[in-house]
């Protein structure tokens, strides 16, 4: 069925984008004296004498083409090959795209499920009104705003970064009131939690803005192992509870190595750091942390292992970022940046100098920062949305209160059997998702400056170029179909129930 699917749209795109278009118009009102002559080289190049439905089978002739080895999209109006159009625009869109659809869905799924667990509480409201609200907003005023203040205004602050009060006060005061509707409890509860997180964040943001720490930012041995303990502890709490002491020791145990690597482990991150020598030590943190699970206990070792190499993975991602960051104060000082680091369009910068490794890193990241910001708040929304109402719904079930009748933990309840279940209904949309990795962002790329799938389609269509046009649709429509036959295939994974065809 998805063969058929792919010919039937494909025959229906081609021959409605054929009649739709005239790439002689233009020619037909020229007052150049070799029109005529164009007109007839057009023809030839484009076929304009054959019939569309005919034109079609010769380009559906080249994609069947790729059995026997001889795959031919045809080229387009400029005489590129469409194939190596495409071939260098997919890796532009996964680099744009992918970044935000993973954060996108990862804190929308995390905060759906908060607000699901606080339903009809202040959060769950506020969260609501702002998921609402971000999906609401046009992506191009969206990346307006973006610019302007986390990039040019952000730039001018680093002029002389310091905190002035009513900034200190004003993100205090967020913070409180954030992390005290997460948290709930009783009034009193609420307002100690929203003070001891209001007195938390003016320090810390005070201290930062003493010291001119967003100036030249680091995280240090001491920072990066507190943060590992706290990862040690909310995913040992979230895949078999804090109760299994065994894998819990496990994961700290990863930490503590962590930490004791963090000092021999600086010594590879020269400036001649490699992707090859990331990939090793991304490897070893790997089998670390599967080392650290099998031996930590002999019952449930898959769910230890998952957990333990969890936390080493994170652990080494922790280090890697604070890497990143001690080369933040150099990468501002070079001329190509001149103090002004958060860029507003563009892929990278072609005036910085090539050959150091975290340079070059760092550049990349921040040249995806605000268009990964601007793609995940317009995604975020939709997660948050289908994510509540899933878990909502898999709550109601017996099964879920045969589970707590049961006297099963409230974690255990929710994260093994109410959250799987809940994951059914978004995995169509996750995988829709990823397969529209590929088609880029039309309205984002032409904002920021990438040229991406979503570049080559505006340019197709705006130049009536019908085999770059049907490239483009090719990529993206077979993905569109095999993320369908994916997400069937994760249902019966998801659900037993599926699987056995009950």
């Amino acid at each position: 069925m998805l063969f058929v699917i792919l010919l039937g749209s494909s025959f229906l795109i081609y021959n409605l984008a054929a009649i739709a278009s005239d790439p002689l118009e233009e020619l037909r009102v020229s007052s150049d004296p070799k029109v005529k002559q164009q007109i007839l080289v057009l023809i030839r190049d484009l076929q304009l004498n054959v019939p569309p439905p005919l034109r079609y089978f010769n380009w559906l002739k080249g994609v069947l083409g790729g059995f026997v080895g001889d795959f031919n999209l045809g080229l387009t109006r400029s005489h590129e090959s469409v194939a190596d159009a495409i071939g260098h625009a997919i890796p532009i869109s996964i680099r744009l795209v992918l970044g935000a659809t993973i954060l996108a869905i990862v804190l929308g799924i995390t905060v759906g499920i908060v607000t699901a667990l606080r339903q009809y509480s202040k959060f769950d409201y506020a969260m609501t009104f702002l998921s609402f609200l971000f999906f609401s907003l046009p992506i191009f005023w969206v990346a307006v705003l973006l610019k302007e203040y986390l990039a040019i205004g952000f730039n001018d602050f680093l002029a002389d970064p310091v905190l002035s009060w009513p900034w200190l006060l004003g993100l205090s005061v967020f913070a409180g009131v954030f992390w005290s509707s997460v948290l709930g409890g009783s009034r009193s509860q609420v307002f100690l939690k929203f003070g001891i997180a209001f007195s938390a964040n003016a320090l810390v943001l005070f201290l930062l803005s003493e010291t001119h720490w967003f100036a030249q930012p680091a995280l240090g041995p001491l920072v990066v192992f507190a943060m590992s303990l706290g990862v040690a502890f909310v995913v040992t709490h979230l895949s078999v509870g804090l109760s299994n002491r065994k894998v819990l020791y496990g994961s700290l145990s990863v930490s503590v190595l962590g930490f004791a690597l963090y000092l021999p482990v600086q010594q590879l991150f020269t400036k001649q750091f490699s992707d090859l020598t990331l990939w090793g030590l991304f490897a070893a943190s790997l089998l670390v942390g599967i080392t650290a699970g099998y031996f930590s206990t002999k019952i449930d070792r898959g769910a230890a292992i998952r957990t333990t190499s969890l936390v080493a993975l994170l652990t080494f991602g922790i280090i890697y970022v604070d890497r990143l960051m001690r080369t933040w104060k150099s990468y501002s000082e070079t001329d190509a940046i001149n103090y002004r680091p958060v860029p507003t369009v563009g892929e990278a910068n072609s005036l910085l100098e090539p050959g150091n490794y975290w340079f070059t890193t760092l550049d990349s990241a921040l040249h995806l920062f605000l268009p990964t910001v601007a793609l995940t708040i317009i995604s975020f929304a939709g997660y948050v949305r289908f994510s509540r109402g899933s878990l909502l719904e898999v709550l109601n079930q017996d099964y879920i209160r045969t589970a707590r009748a049961k006297g099963l933990t409230e974690r255990t309840v929710i994260m093994r059997h109410a959250f799987r279940n809940a994951l059914i209904p978004l995995t169509t949309i996750i995988a829709a998702d990823f397969a529209g990795v590929i088609g880029g962002a039309i309205i984002t790329e032409r904002v920021f400056g990438w040229v991406g799938m979503g570049t080559l389609f505006n340019k197709a269509i705006g130049g009536q170029d019908l085999n770059l046009l049907m490239g483009v649709f090719f990529v993206t429509s077979s993905l569109a179909v095999l993320a369908n036959l994916v997400a069937d295939l994760l249902y019966s994974a998801l659900d037993p129930r599926i699987r056995i065809g009950k």
